[in-house]
């Protein structure tokens, strides 16, 4: 293995992939990383970066010990992401595969874990404005990804020295798990709604349903945004930092442009971007969400495969305000959000042009 003081790491990537793990893998290799990437699939970009992949699934933990030896860094990018599906799926990938991880990063003397969350793990339904990190986690949630993502994220804080307890029907289940090291030092980032060229969420799902959407609400609502390059970016300065200063470790940060914007116009400019029209129908908040449970019911009540087109969480999320004080990065983390949404758009337009 190698020693902390060395200048060339080896890191391994869960989720090296993926949008934002081709990112970072990208950041590590230019900074002269040995990279493996762990992931179910093989990707020609990765190995046209020179980065040794494993195939895998993060719930098989055979699978992710040998993968995490001789690693110095891990990177848990790996999750079940979405708004429908069944809840034992999301928990198997989001929360037991994070505790997978973890207990290979301690049986195999990992030095640093950087784990990607969610500000979806704190969002409770209603406006979120200028909250910082000390926002507790709800009591429930509408969807099964941001309850899974909330009980790794408390794994992984309980890993790495710190503890929020969670409250409402799981906190019994993050009570039982004990995973404190001492030689393990984490960082948890929760970079908002990331986006830029290559994405294969965000953006497609706006695009592909541009005929079908509705503003839910006035359109006045205020949300963060995470362009790829500055996401990527922040993940490099979180392991950079937990080396600079260990006593980091446990700590949540907040990601984001550092400047919210509004969520309709956003959308708007991405649909733009796709040479779309903009929406120009709306639907009220307390219609959205009425007609999100009745379609949850009928999905579940009938065992209907594909996703509603509205769910109860959709409907929170696109109706009301969530953006954060992303002041402990900057503090912590040296972060600095390099592109501006403005040069991102650019940068989607062209990307969508060349398409």
């Amino acid at each position: 293995m190698k020693h902390q003081g060395d200048s060339i790491r080896t890191i391994l990537v869960t989720g090296g992939g993926g949008f934002l793990g081709k990112a970072i893998v990208r950041l590590l290799i230019n900074r002269g990383d040995r990279v493996i990437s762990f992931s179910r699939g093989y990707y020609s970009e990765l190995e046209a970066l020179g980065v040794k992949q494993v195939r895998g699934d993060i719930s098989n933990t055979v699978a992710i010990e040998n993968a995490v030896k001789g690693v110095d860094t891990v990177y848990h990018l790996a999750a079940k992401a979405g708004v429908w599906g069944d809840y034992k799926d999301y928990y198997r990938i989001n929360t037991e595969g994070t505790r997978h991880v973890i207990a290979a990063c301690k049986s195999c003397g990992v030095f640093r874990l950087i784990y990607t969350s969610s500000p979806s793990v704190v969002f409770d339904g209603e406006d979120m404005e200028g909250v910082d990190e000390t926002v507790p986690y709800p009591g429930s949630y509408h969807a099964a990804y941001p309850e899974t993502k909330a009980l790794g994220e408390q794994a992984v804080r309980q890993a790495g020295g710190r503890s929020q307890m969670a409250s409402g029907r799981w906190q019994g289940a993050e009570k039982r798990w004990q995973g404190a090291w001492d030689g393990l030092k984490t960082i948890i980032l929760r970079p908002h709604l990331i986006w830029g060229p290559g994405d294969s969420h965000l953006v497609p799902r706006i695009l592909t349903r541009a005929k079908r959407l509705r503003r839910i609400g006035d359109g006045k609502n205020m949300v963060d945004v995470t362009y790829i390059d500055n996401a990527a970016k922040a993940h490099i300065l979180a392991e950079e930092a937990l080396i600079r200063q260990p006593e980091l470790s446990g700590n949540v940060y907040f990601i984001s442009q550092g400047k919210p914007v509004s969520l309709w116009k956003m959308i708007d400019d991405i649909l733009h971007a796709g040479r779309l029209s903009p929406v120009n129908r709306s639907i009220s908040p307390e219609a959205a969400f009425r007609i999100g449970a009745v379609l949850e019911w009928f999905y579940k009540a009938f065992a209907l495969k594909g996703e509603p087109q509205m769910t109860r969480f959709v409907a929170r999320e696109l109706s009301t305000s969530h953006w954060f004080d992303i002041s402990a990065a900057q503090r912590d983390l040296g972060y600095v959000p390099e592109i501006s949404t403005e040069e991102g758009l650019r940068r989607l337009v062209e990307y969508l042009k060349a398409r």
